[in-house]
């Protein structure tokens, strides 16, 4: 039976955290592959009135981080949907296309006490196993609303990393060195690209 990792996310931009995570969810989990799936339109982020940069930078950026890394790739398909992406339609696809495959979401403590706000949720607990990364020193918790509801989980056990996009997009602006935070290849583009100055639009 194939073992399929999905990481979703805006990746935006992709940092050393998201490796840390991708890497100990291959690994403990014994993955054939785990695919990154940047989402196209992120219909949560968008609710809240924030568009990530252009997909093309976003996907570059992505391929440089996981770059020499084993049975990590990158998964376009949500970038070319019509409207938002949803995680259930890319859990449908990649059921269809390997059947019999066994598939392990991987999410952090936060997506996992949202859970129930995304969309059809519950059809999604019957196609995969929930992989989560608890906050540092404690095991995940699930809301009433999720614990309600019989599923598949799997808790990996990753070491606490203090980056945030958020944090990374900031220091950016300021100009700040990224290297510790995202890589130097990541870093590198961003300030090739001038990716999130104040001064350059994106």
């Amino acid at each position: 039976m194939k073992r399929i990792g999905l990481l979703g996310g805006s990746f935006d931009p992709p940092h050393l955290a998201h490796l840390a995570l991708a890497c100990q969810a291959r690994d403990e989990l014994r993955l054939d592959e785990l695919r990154l799936l940047p989402a196209g339109r992120p219909w949560q982020k968008l609710a809240v009135g924030r568009e990530p940069i252009e997909a093309a930078h976003r996907v570059a950026m992505l391929r440089l981080l996981i770059q020499g890394e084993p049975r990590l790739v990158v998964d376009e398909r949500e970038l070319h949907c019509n409207g938002p992406s949803y995680s259930i339609d890319t859990v449908r696809e990649l059921a269809a296309e390997h059947p019999g495959a066994q598939l392990f979401f991987v999410i952090g403590q936060d997506q996992y006490a949202r859970l129930h706000t995304w969309h059809d949720w519950q059809e999604m607990l019957k196609l995969v196993t929930l992989a989560v990364a608890g906050r540092a020193g404690e095991a995940p918790r699930a809301p009433a609303e999720v614990a309600a509801v019989p599923h598949r989980i799997e808790i990996l056990a990753l070491p606490p990393m203090a980056v945030a996009s958020t944090d990374i997009r900031a220091r950016a602006a300021r100009g700040e060195d990224l290297s510790l935070l995202v890589g130097p290849a990541v870093a590198a583009y961003i300030d090739l690209n001038a990716l999130y100055r104040a001064d350059s639009g994106s």
